[in-house]
């Protein structure tokens, strides 16, 4: 995508053209290609309007239904149809932002396609969307408008660590979301992510909040600030630090469920410890969201369970439970784990089909299905989950239970 293509995109043709093609499928975008430069659109226009349907196509998926009327305005990048924040999870966050006040201004730091923008201003507040790749700042300028009827954004190009900090200081609160791949690969270490991760955090600002991967060490992050992390249908999409107004009260870790709405924190963590005790009856995997947050020990708490080891977030209970917070298996059995002797258990069973879940084990998932040599005609099908008790490996035989 070419700074050209946005200008050609943002024209009235351009517009027009968007709005008339039909949802991407590969086997037809070649066909439909051919017919729209036969009514005479020009090939580079053509090009760049199939890439846009595309990408549309693409971040649908990840955003789900809730994103599908916003989308059919904005224009995507390859990085934004991939990382830019869920519509619903940005709307979450700008609800912490107009604690700050009604009339705040809010400047938004790496604002990639303008999402987080775009949902701010929705709330009422005054943005600055800051970006240094000239692409970006084009493609977010022409989706700065996507929502009728909401406050200005404004965006600029420019490198944040240039920006003087009496400017800074100027604004309400700051949101940043630093950049945390290079050449397609993850950067584990906050100090390699751009701006870093303790630039960020030194801003001058009371109000802050900033992007930063779920898998942050949970002991780095300040005190006076709150690590949140969000799943939007069983998939973890975002972790984020919150200080001032934009953290919820005391609260220093939080997990949050989407669509559900459904909400732990650390005050709901229970005065001692879960017990410890073997798998039995009922186990539950936790949401990625109440691991990531450290939050198992509350689920625990709530559905009346215990826990399988003190480090590995798997929870039993005797009874069955009614929790969104978790996904549940009835037991079965339970083996130690030898690959000979499991593979003759479901065999004996008529099992043709296995789920393989893991925590605390070493065992290789696919090289584990095929060592298995199940019969694909199998009538049974089951999950595998696969742990470990103190250093012995076990293997659970489970079942999904129905949510109740």
């Amino acid at each position: 995508m070419q700074l050209a293509d946005v200008a050609a995109l943002t024209s009235v043709e351009g517009r027009r053209l968007l709005d008339q093609l039909p949802p991407y499928d590969d086997a037809s975008a070649l066909a439909v290609g051919e017919r729209l430069r036969r009514q005479g659109h020009a090939a580079p226009l053509v090009a760049a309007a199939l890439t846009q349907s595309r990408l549309r196509t693409r971040a649908g998926r990840r955003w789900g239904a809730e994103g599908v009327e916003l989308l059919g305005r904005l224009l995507l990048t390859p990085d934004g149809a991939e990382q830019a924040t869920r519509p619903t999870v940005a709307a979450v966050r700008a609800q912490r932002y107009e604690r700050v006040g009604p009339d705040a201004t809010v400047a938004d730091f790496g604002c990639g396609v303008g999402l987080d923008a775009l949902a701010l201003a929705d709330s009422g507040l005054t943005v600055d969307a800051y970006d240094r790749d000239p692409l970006t700042v084009a493609v977010a300028s022409a989706n700065a408008t996507a929502r009728p009827g909401a406050r200005s954004i404004r965006v600029i190009e420019a490198d944040v660590t240039t920006v003087a900090a009496d400017v800074i200081a100027g604004y309400d609160a700051v949101f940043a979301d630093p950049a945390r791949r290079k050449d397609g690969r993850r950067l584990l270490n906050p100090e390699r992510w751009s701006p870093a991760l303790t630039w960020v955090l030194a801003l001058p600002t009371p109000h802050l909040g900033v992007k930063v991967a779920p898998g942050l060490d949970r002991d780095t992050v300040p005190p006076d600030m709150e690590f949140a992390v969000v799943s939007d249908r069983g998939d973890v999409v975002e972790a984020a630090l919150y200080r001032g107004a934009t953290r919820d009260g005391t609260v220093s870790r939080s997990a949050a469920l989407l669509p559900a709405g459904a909400r732990l924190t650390d005050h709901d963590l229970p005065a001692t410890a879960p017990h410890v005790a073997a798998i039995d009856h009922y186990l539950h995997e936790p949401d990625g969201a109440v691991i990531r947050a450290g939050l198992v020990a509350a689920v625990a708490a709530q559905v009346d369970g215990w826990l399988v080891d003190p480090q590995i977030a798997y929870i039993c209970t005797s009874a069955t439970v009614s929790s969104p917070w978790v996904t549940s298996y009835e037991v079965l059995d339970v083996l130690p784990f030898q690959l000979k002797r499991l593979r003759a258990y479901l065999r004996a069973r008529d099992v043709g089909q296995v789920v393989v879940k893991k925590r605390g084990s070493a065992v290789d998932v696919d090289e584990l299905r095929r060592s298995l040599r199940l019969d694909r005609a199998g009538s049974e099908r089951r999950t595998l989950v696969l742990t470990r008790v103190g250093a012995d490996p076990i293997v659970a035989v489970c079942r999904p239970t129905a949510r109740l």
